[in-house]
């Protein structure tokens, strides 16, 4: 039986089934595919950054222009690229740039929620159609007759949505499940990782406005003695 026949035994609600899965096909391979090119060195990436904004702010800067077609890289870069500003514009610009990554990495999460609740509905929608097709056929005098044979096996056909439709949403939940726990480790990575950025700029900002303070000419007496 192929994939043609098997359809059309499941009934009408297998063609919006059908849909669903391949909908769900696309939306993992491409997270997958997302999730896997983004994931490398990703640690590592933010521990040289840092490393870096301790010794040379410019240095640290540097590094993350260069990796900023990564999502680590436009965080970082995004409050780096701000030249003097203040500690509070700088920790904006960091909660900014987490939460536009972070939206971007939930691409996809709406369509698997979709499916995961519309899959099994339609399944059994399906099954309740087709057993109103295979009942509507009986009579009361064919109970217990070879006629319901074909009853039952419209029965057994019509189970059939609602087995893919379950199995549909169960593969679609599976990998929602795994692409929220990747998000939650990323938003951690972002928050421990923006918060030692922040202290060491806080840090910055404190000795270069210290330094210019210390450079600042000494104030004059507000008064001279006359001779």
């Amino acid at each position: 039986m192929n994939i043609f026949e098997f359809v059309q035994k499941g009934g009408p609600a297998m063609w919006p089934l059908m849909a669903l899965s391949v909908l769900t096909i696309g939306t993992v391979f491409e997270r997958l595919w997302f999730w896997s090119s983004i994931l490398k060195d990703e640690r590592k990436t933010a521990g040289q950054v840092l490393e870096a904004s301790r010794r040379d702010w410019d240095e640290a800067t540097h590094l993350a222009r260069q990796v900023s077609n990564r999502p680590i890289g436009r965080f970082l870069h995004t409050p780096l690229r701000l030249a003097n500003k203040e500690p509070e514009v700088f920790r904006l610009a960091l909660e900014a740039s987490a939460d536009e990554e972070l939206n971007a990495m939930r691409r996809g999460d709406k369509l698997l929620e979709a499916v995961i609740a519309l899959s099994p509905l339609l399944g059994l929608l399906g099954t309740v159609l087709g057993l109103i097709s295979s009942l509507s056929n009986i009579r009361l005098g064919d109970i217990g007759s070879s006629s319901t044979s074909t009853v039952t096996l419209g029965i057994s056909e019509a189970l059939i949505s609602t087995a893919s439709g379950l199995i549909i949403a169960i593969v679609a939940l599976a990998f929602y499940r795994l692409f929220q726990g990747l998000v939650t480790n990323q938003a951690r990575i972002f928050r421990r990782t923006g918060n030692e950025l922040e202290l060491n700029y806080r840090q910055f900002w404190s000795q270069s406005q210290q330094r210019t303070q210390e450079s600042l000419p000494a104030s004059s007496p507000s008064g001279l003695l006359e001779e």
